[in-house]
């Protein structure tokens, strides 16, 4: 049987614990944007990119406000929020060219919302092909691309979006 090296995935392993403190709420107050994988602050939400991707690109647009329900945002951050999803979209078009997007919002724990609490959006690229044999047989995503390489590149097009 050959194997699969990814040492990097010991990280969400040993943090599948519950946290005390909501995801969203505890880096949206720290200052190192970069280290946080923070992209994009807006006027009433954030972009951050997914630590755990799906797939590469995989996004997260969240409001500041700690809010679980869609209907509670106000008209404000409606807007933000929609605008700044358009807005990712189309940096991901013009930065790894995707053949296709899943773009949703997990509403509740029994819809998969990994941190229920804390309204977010996930924007998703995919490509022709890229479900392949590993993530059906061998329980296992191949993501093609660094965090840190995929945020330089997002940084860079964002600057030039603003």
């Amino acid at each position: 049987m050959d194997k699969l090296w990814a040492p990097w995935r010991i990280k969400y392993i040993t943090t599948l614990k519950k946290e005390k403190q909501c995801l969203f709420c505890a880096v949206i107050k720290k200052h190192d944007d970069r280290k946080n994988l923070i992209i994009l602050r807006a006027k009433s939400c954030f972009v951050m990119l997914n630590l755990f991707p799906y797939n590469n690109g995989h996004l997260m647009i969240s409001p500041y406000r700690h809010i679980d329900n869609i209907a509670g945002l106000n008209e404000d951050e409606m807007l933000d929020l929609m605008k700044t999803t358009a807005l990712m979209k189309q940096v991901l078009d013009k930065t790894i060219k995707p053949h296709g997007y899943n773009i949703g919002i997990n509403c509740g724990k029994a819809a998969g919302a990994g941190i229920a609490g804390h309204l977010h959006v996930h924007i998703v690229p995919r490509w022709q092909g890229d479900v392949n044999f590993m993530p059906v047989i061998g329980n296992t995503r191949v993501i093609s691309q660094s965090l840190q390489q995929l945020y330089a590149l997002l940084a860079k097009e964002i600057k030039k979006k603003q």
